[in-house]
């Protein structure tokens, strides 16, 4: 009976030990993401606050869209009174209250420093508001819309080309790595430099040589104009156009990605473990499972979830020569006419992207990686 009762106390003791320690654990837990979110959040803010003053290049454009108005607004009084006889002290007149009231209409009244406060607080809230000199093909010109018409494209072509570089860099790697210092190795190392041009670079020789002197593929845009009236002729049609992008941004990253990996690969099918399981008899794909890519998955993941942040954010100068009607185009677009707002929103949909990914990189980090610990701790 004593042995019994002893028994209990001591399954009872060890029940109240599991759940005080999983108490503090999911304490520990709480507490760490807080401070991560409250982190990222921070960093957020300043990097959009950031942005918004070099979009604003310091209240710089300011002036510059003042002079835009002022400028419109003396042409529409010379039409104006053209044929109506007016004064030059009314004509200045009608000429500076136009101007006051476009100016106040785009906030121009108030101190920089004030309107960078609102702009921060509405681009927090996803509140981009109107582009000055852009306008979506439907003839909007709120930012959210012109981002979300051009969002499509961009997820199309870098979607396409990221995933298929992950996918084949990352087979290769780890195909090269079993053979190491065969020649196909020795090719990869010897040209991983090349990885170091940009990839528009790559697009003007395709288009140099497959739409100009081959004439097999189109010069650029994203369809055919007009379309073709049947779905499947339409999608046959941006699989055309989008072969020379895809393939610029393929090639400019492969070998980089491919000679990157196999390094990791054999670093770790080096170490004395993967020696032990050799001596043991494990098959040569069991060790590569267990041994060699489970150690390799952070840096899998991280080199992943970073392609996915690039998928959102578009490839500028790829785009732009390509005529590519993404989210790079619209940016490159909107730096060129200083329109602010649009700068900012894509920014802001980056930021968000890039914080939203690091965050998740955490638990992702204490499933493959046992070495890391989440919330401190013993």
């Amino acid at each position: 009976m004593t042995t019994e009762n002893n028994n209990q106390i001591s399954m009872e003791s060890t029940l109240e030990y599991s759940k005080k320690t999983s108490r503090a654990t999911a304490r520990r837990l709480s507490m760490f993401f807080l401070r991560r979110l409250i982190l990222l959040m921070i960093t957020i803010v300043i990097g959009v606050y950031i942005t918004i003053l070099v979009a604003n290049m310091g209240g710089y454009v300011d002036t510059i869209l003042k002079s835009a108005i002022r400028e419109e607004v003396n042409m529409e009084v010379a039409a104006m009174t053209a044929k109506t006889p007016m004064t030059t002290e009314a004509r200045t007149e009608l000429a500076e209250s136009m101007i006051a009231e476009r100016e106040r209409l785009a906030g121009l009244d108030q101190p920089f420093v004030r309107r960078s406060i609102t702009h921060l607080k509405n681009a927090l809230l996803l509140n981009f508001g109107r582009a000055r000199f852009m306008i979506s093909d439907h003839g909007s010109r709120l930012v959210r819309n012109i981002i979300l018409e051009r969002l499509p494209a961009t997820l199309l072509l870098m979607g396409t080309s990221q995933l298929l570089l992950f996918a084949v860099s990352l087979f290769l790697a780890l195909m090269v790595s079993r053979h190491y210092g065969s020649i196909w190795d020795k090719l990869i190392v010897a040209l991983s430099p090349t990885s170091s041009i940009p990839p528009w670079f790559y697009g003007i020789f395709l288009i140099l040589i497959f739409a100009a002197w081959l004439k097999v593929l189109p010069f650029g845009g994203m369809v055919a104009a007009p379309p073709p009236p049947t779905k499947l002729g339409y999608f046959f049609s941006v699989l055309k156009h989008m072969i020379l992008p895809a393939s610029s941004l393929f090639i400019s990253s492969f070998l980089i990605n491919t000679y990157s990996w196999r390094t990791f690969f054999l670093i770790y099918s080096s170490e004395d473990y993967v020696d032990m399981a050799k001596a043991k008899g494990l098959s040569s794909r069991a060790i590569e499972r267990r041994y060699i890519l489970r150690p390799t998955l952070p840096n899998i993941i991280t080199s992943f979830a970073l392609m996915l942040v690039g998928i959102w954010t578009g490839a500028t100068l790829t785009e732009t020569v390509f005529l590519w009607p993404g989210l790079g185009t619209t940016i490159y677009q909107a730096v060129s006419k200083f329109d602010t707002a649009v700068i900012v929103g894509t920014t802001i949909i980056q930021a968000y992207m890039l914080g939203i990914t690091v965050f998740f990189l955490d638990f992702l980090y204490a499933i493959v990686d046992p070495r890391v610990k989440l919330g401190g701790g013993n």
